[in-house]
């Protein structure tokens, strides 16, 4: 069953470790079948260099698992809330724990446009969540997390990644490699930045919007005339 969206979400995940943006186990990622409502995810616990197709772990969007001898990943019910939300526009999910979007994350900061790498990518300011209550905490925390990435997107298909207070950074896009492609730049935009802030603290601060447009649009949409084939 999905046979090829199985090869596909173990290819990316390898990648992220490739990528420098996981260790260990620290990270997934996941891509959807809008046709068939069913997704496929890395499995909990097992190591990327071990890591095989058949390992890969189907699931519905009501939970269940449909396919698998091992169990999905602790993360699953945060991959399904987002598929739940949008299902039409977003088909992959990918999260890490790279350090600088991290850094950001636990400071509860969002990820300013600082530059034109930034803005070729992100079409504004990476946000933020707010923290989970503690009843979000207890029950279903980890689909209450979903929710809380989806309620705090601002355009998720202009800006396609949240970062989640005090725990990371989830990005999603059409493929399971575009979601590693966007969770490996924008670690390399939380870098930056980072830098950028310990030069200049007041850098990024009212950030040309011409600017921001151009770069965003001429990458991206119907437009779109840069780093195209």
């Amino acid at each position: 069953m999905l046979n090829d969206l199985k090869r596909q979400v173990c290819k990316a995940n390898k990648e992220l470790m490739e990528q420098g943006v996981v260790r260990f186990t620290w990270g997934n990622v996941s891509g959807f079948d809008p046709s068939m409502g069913l997704y496929v995810i890395k499995p909990s616990g097992v190591p990327y260099d071990e890591l095989q197709p058949e390992l890969m772990v189907v699931m519905s969007m009501e939970g269940t698992k449909v396919e698998g001898r091992l169990e999905p990943s602790v993360d699953s019910e945060i991959h399904r809330a987002i598929y739940m939300a949008w299902p039409f526009s977003v088909a992959a999910v990918a999260h890490t724990h790279s350090t600088y979007a991290v850094a950001y994350a636990q400071a509860g900061l969002p990820i300013p446009p600082m530059g034109t790498t930034h803005a070729d990518y992100f079409g504004g300011a990476v946000p933020v969540t707010r923290a989970l209550t503690p009843e979000e905490i207890k029950e279903q925390y980890e689909y209450n997390t979903g929710n809380l990435i989806v309620a705090t997107a601002k355009d998720p298909e202009k800006i396609p990644a949240v970062l989640v207070e005090r725990h990371g950074p989830f990005v999603w896009g059409k493929t399971p490699m575009d979601a590693v492609k966007t969770a490996v730049i924008l670690e390399e935009v939380a870098k930056s930045g980072y830098l950028t802030r310990s030069l200049n603290p007041q850098a990024g601060e009212g950030f040309d919007p011409a600017l921001l447009d151009k770069h965003f649009s001429r990458r991206n949409g119907a437009g779109a005339y840069y780093g195209q084939k």
